[in-house]
């Protein structure tokens, strides 16, 4: 039996709250906001663009890959416990980080960041459901919902305000400064819950996880500088797959797995977690490519780069909290989701048309059906993925819906990021430099500014060709999950059949 803890008079639920949500905005405003920095960490470590891709995507990737497990921790020995400990390691991981003067090390730290957040995550939800009583639930779960979502572009934009007056370890600055904060408030207000009786770690399948999705990323990041079709990209991304289907006989052996394979079974669950999955895949993408575009083509301080994709956040949230619910409660989700899918798709083709002299209403003429899109797509989406279970396992879709948006977003950092340095590499005319120099401007766009004006003019064409290829794969891919989303919904769901069949017999024997 789970133990809580509460207080007379709802006093600690007031506390709780503001408590847990700075905690999660903490962790989830530290997958985008590095993003403005990534031109000033060029310029300052040389990194190459394959390097720049890794110090993003190492944080949210092993973010996602403990994701499960870090909510597990959390219910086996206390969220209380989790929360502290992962926000310490967020912030240790931040001071390491700040401090950083090659790639390699800032790589290395982004990822023990990942190894804070997925303890944080999963338990200040968990602490929500297990703390709060029912008729304050649904209240502190929307709010849950709103800073999980807001927080995105809230550290875009307060990053982007720190690099107008200081260097990119500001943002490591802020990290650190919110972690304690969080900490303190942690130990202060929120009440330790845990679950005495929750399974035994599945640390096996943790590890397999690591492993498959570690060596696919890998193999995908590498792929512009290794060749896509090399005999290292094709082995490890082999690799990646074999580990992962592995992933899938252990877990389907396990009595009490870290993710159960036959969920998928509900198509309504594998629709909404294919659909959570390929819009942060296109959004954490877009997020990783344009602001490069927008300070190293357009030459944007970052601050302004931030208040660019603001149209975004505006179309999508009356989107997510007006439009789409009514609208599914209408239409029904199948229709909602596979018409906010489309909408992505024409938001990033009208996004891949940007080159070096494009005015900023193209941009504004994909952002506005991207956002749009995303929230009239994302809230049907996350309601299939809860509603196509029973009560007992609504936290394991609470879980599913989480581990959809951050492994989309390393997805869509890796694949995006990869295709947009390949475009670059080959559309880069290096003709008559010196063999140093022109292997410098190939790395990346902002080492291409030390090899003079004209071969950052050449660079900046270059990158341009490359967001295009990349932008138009990302609205082929939303194109092809919106297809493959509506044929899910249209085909007939034996297991939710027979599960509401075993229901309603259940409730007719009890009556």
């Amino acid at each position: 039996m789970a133990t809580t803890g509460t207080a007379p008079g709802g006093q600690v639920h007031r506390a709780v709250l503001p408590a847990v949500m700075l905690a999660l905005a903490t962790v989830v405003s530290a997958v985008a906001s590095l993003n403005t920095a990534i031109p000033s960490i060029a310029r300052d470590t040389r990194a190459t663009q394959t390097q720049l891709s890794w110090i993003i995507d190492a944080y949210a990737l092993v973010f996602a890959a403990l994701l499960l497990l870090g909510g597990a921790i959390g219910d086996r020995y206390g969220r209380r416990r989790a929360l502290a400990a992962g926000l310490a390691i967020f912030g240790a991981g931040s001071a390491a980080a700040m401090f950083a003067s090659d790639p390699g090390w800032l790589i290395a730290m982004r990822g023990v960041l990942g190894v804070g957040a997925a303890l944080v995550m999963p338990a200040t939800l968990s602490t929500i459901t297990s703390t709060f009583p029912p008729r304050q639930r649904t209240r502190a779960v929307g709010a849950w919902a709103g800073v999980a979502g807001a927080s995105a572009i809230f550290g875009l934009l307060v990053s982007g305000s720190l690099l107008e007056q200081w260097s990119w370890r500001s943002v490591f600055l802020l990290n650190i400064v919110l972690a304690v904060i969080a900490f303190a408030a942690t130990l202060a207000v929120v009440p330790e819950s845990a679950d005495p009786g929750a399974p035994k770690l599945d640390l096996t399948g943790a590890l397999i996880t690591v492993v498959g999705l570690g060596a696919g990323v890998y193999s995908i990041i590498e792929a512009p500088t290794e060749g896509w079709t090399s005999a290292r990209t094709l082995i490890g991304l082999g690799a990646g797959l074999a580990v992962l289907a592995g992933f899938v006989g252990w877990e389907l052996t396990r009595r009490n797995p870290l993710l159960d394979p036959r969920l998928f079974r509900h198509r309504a669950f594998a629709a909404g977690t294919l659909s959570i999955t390929v819009q942060f895949f296109a959004f954490f993408g877009f997020v990783f490519i344009v602001l490069q575009y927008l300070q190293l083509v357009k030459d944007h301080g970052p601050l302004l780069a931030a208040t660019c994709l603001l149209p975004m956040a505006a179309s999508m949230m009356p989107s997510a909290r007006g439009i789409a619910p009514r609208a599914a409660a209408k239409v029904g989700p199948r229709r909602v989701i596979v018409a906010g899918l489309i909408l992505v798709s024409v938001g990033l083709l009208v996004l891949s048309l940007l080159d070096t002299g494009s005015s900023y209403w193209v941009m504004l003429g994909g952002l506005v059906p991207l956002g749009a899109g995303m929230g009239l797509a994302m809230t049907p989406a996350t309601a299939s993925i809860t509603d196509a279970l029973p009560p007992e396992k609504q936290g394991v879709g609470s879980a599913m819906n989480d581990l959809a948006r951050e492994l989309g977003g390393a997805l869509g950092i890796a694949v995006l990021g990869s295709v947009l340095q390949s475009g670059y590499r080959s559309n880069l005319d290096t003709t008559g430099l010196p063999g140093p120099v022109a292997e410098h401007a190939r790395t990346s766009l902002a080492m291409a500014a030390h090899a003079g004006p004209q071969v950052m003019r050449q660079a900046q064409a270059a990158f341009a060709d490359g967001l295009h290829t990349a932008l138009l794969s990302a609205a082929i891919v939303l194109a092809v999950t919106a297809v493959v989303v509506g044929a899910l919904y249209r085909s007939p769901d034996p297991v939710a059949a027979g599960e509401r069949a075993d229901r309603e017999a259940a409730a007719e024997a009890a009556g």
